[in-house]
């Protein structure tokens, strides 16, 4: 998925393709928004080739392409909100669903992926905030180090799943929340693979560490 601001060139390409029969040229890009130098265009420009949105020709400074046939995309369930705080628990209600990237979002095609909204801030050292939502695979299989959606005692949370001589339990990503020891179980119901952000929109691939 884009960002907002990599959504907005995307837009503004394809609109002077379709409306000029040519591709804008870095240059145009630059003033069109306002930057200071080509430096931004060419990393925002090398950003959507990455992600396939764009594919570009050496020593041609308006050969860009949008091979937009080529995005697939794919729409995740929102199955509700999830804890990142204290455990509470489990109050699920479907509110839609994310469209997103499949080549974007890091997922394997045999696992099936959802999305949770957060709530709280008990994860914001992993850059997951109040308001985001995370994307997650129905899997069991789970590795230490590993944002999950976990269901501990009963209560649902998000958090690090970590394992200290062969003893799960789930770590905060925020000094001020303590870390969870299960008393009875600990259940994985999903394993976070990517994140919407709440303010642009776009998806990152998760990180374990």
């Amino acid at each position: 998925m884009l960002t907002e601001r990599q959504q907005e060139i995307l837009s503004f390409i394809e609109t002077e393709q379709r409306e000029k029969g040519l591709t804008p040229s870095t240059r145009e890009i630059q003033k069109h928004f306002g930057y200071a130098s080509q430096t931004s265009v060419m990393q925002y420009l090398s950003t959507l080739e990455q992600k396939g949105f764009l594919r570009r020709h050496a020593r041609k400074a308006r050969a860009l392409i949008t091979p937009m046939q080529k995005v697939r995309i794919t729409n995740v369930p929102i199955d509700g909100q999830i804890p990142a705080g204290m455990a509470s628990p489990t109050e699920q209600a479907i509110e839609g669903h994310v469209s997103l990237d499949r080549e974007t979002v890091n997922a394997s095609k045999r696992a099936r992926t959802f999305a949770l909204r957060v709530r709280g801030d008990s994860m914001i050292d992993a850059h997951i905030l109040d308001g985001d939502i995370v994307i997650l695979e129905d899997r069991k299989e789970v590795q230490s180090g590993d944002i999950v959606a976990a269901l501990i005692d009963g209560e649902t949370t998000l958090k690090r799943y970590v394992t200290d001589r062969g003893r799960p339990y789930l770590k905060a990503e925020n000094p001020l929340f303590p870390d969870l020891v299960p008393a009875r179980e600990l259940l994985i119901q999903g394993v976070m693979v990517s994140l919407v952000r709440k303010h642009n929109r776009s998806v990152e691939k998760q990180k374990s560490g």
